[in-house]
């Protein structure tokens, strides 16, 4: 993790890069060449995560895989950061990257980023992968767990919470390695200053009735954070869009079923680019 004076400036615009996105560095994977694809992680993962995809799609597209600010290697800034402001690194980072319309994913709070990406810039999105997210607001009980989670986290560190939450995370019977490494490595005030920002988000419901573009809708089907009715309900409110349930999956099917995930991926790609 790199804790950086606000407006220093490094750029490598690459593979395992760093990149000033003021006043934090976005560290960031950079793969292949095409058409490119934009993918978020979830809290409190990192770019890793995605590594099933980047593997597989890198030979066709440019695979763009970012750290969040107060997530893997890039810069940690205590407090709380709410989704416009992930958003907004995303749309800085392209910039930077010169990167011009975009397919974006996400998966669980990365799905949220994305949402509040798409109704901040949807004319730089061609194509969305939501996977294991929700659009509603947190309820008021949601609020305060969140806070007492952030809490927690200052307190006790990762270790704890990554054993609590292993088996919801990642089907009983699927390779957990992985996952729990992620969890147990991310920065405690990054996940707290998320989780923070994440107790405010908006209500997108009703935005993902404007949604234009060609989107997949995945889910595991053991997902206990997002179940299976939630992403029904998604695929119900966007026009045109195609939902792919994960078969012995939890909230992680793209690390626990990635074969089966990237078939439903390629589809979309496929969809938008043909």
């Amino acid at each position: 993790m790199h804790h950086i004076a606000p407006g220093a400036i490094f750029v490598l615009l690459r593979a395992n890069a760093l990149v000033s996105v003021n006043p934090v560095f976005i560290a960031y994977d950079d793969v292949g060449s095409g058409n490119p694809v934009v993918l978020v992680h979830g809290h409190p993962f990192d770019r890793s995560m995605w590594r099933p995809q980047v593997e597989r799609f890198g030979r066709s597209h440019r695979m763009i895989v970012p750290d969040l600010r107060g997530y893997g290697e890039s810069t940690v800034i205590p407090g709380k950061t709410t989704l416009d402001v992930f958003a907004q690194d995303i749309a800085d980072l392209l910039d930077r990257l010169g990167a011009g319309r975009v397919v974006l994913g996400g998966l669980s709070m990365g799905g949220q980023i994305v949402m509040e990406a798409y109704r901040r810039f949807p004319d730089r999105i061609s194509g969305l992968l939501l996977a294991d997210t929700f659009p509603g607001a947190e309820t008021p009980e949601g609020v305060k767990a969140r806070n007492d989670m952030a809490d927690r986290l200052l307190r006790e560190g990762m270790g704890p919470y990554a054993d609590e939450v292993q088996w919801k995370m990642v089907a009983p019977g699927n390779d957990s390695e992985h996952v729990m490494h992620m969890m147990k490595n991310a920065p405690p005030e990054g996940a707290a200053a998320a989780l923070r920002g994440r107790a405010e988000r908006p209500d997108y419901t009703e935005s993902l009735r404007e949604i234009s573009v060609p989107t997949l809708i995945v889910v595991g089907r053991l997902d206990e954070y997002t179940p299976v009715h939630e992403a029904e309900r998604m695929h119900a409110l966007i026009p045109g869009s195609t939902l792919a349930v994960i078969e012995g999956a939890a909230h992680m099917p793209n690390l626990e079923r990635p074969a089966e995930f990237n078939a439903a991926f390629e589809r979309l790609l496929n969809t938008v680019w043909g």
